[in-house]
């Protein structure tokens, strides 16, 4: 399944606490569970101001459809080409 990185714009994102990153999650894995097996969630990294979110998705559509049940935002979407890492400089 193709895999998709998610950038959502979440003003002082990095400074919620624990419990508003889980409220955000457990919304998030909600939508997930009523959308069935066509999308998951891989893990996100929180920055300051943003949030980057790995997921595997039939398409892009899925990921917005995803995002609006959730009540989340999805500002931009790039689909993932390839990975990267230390390991392919060897």
């Amino acid at each position: 399944m193709p895999k998709f990185v998610i950038e959502r714009e979440v003003p002082g994102g990095g400074s919620l606490s624990d419990a508003e990153w889980r409220e955000i999650s457990q919304r998030s894995a909600a939508a997930l569970r009523a959308m069935g097996a066509e999308i998951q969630w891989l893990h996100s990294y929180v920055t300051g101001d943003k949030v980057y979110c790995v997921y595997l998705a039939p398409d892009e559509a899925t990921i917005h459809e995803h995002a609006k049940r959730a009540g989340l935002p999805s500002n931009r979407v790039s689909a993932v080409r390839r990975l990267i890492d230390p390991e392919n400089a060897e």
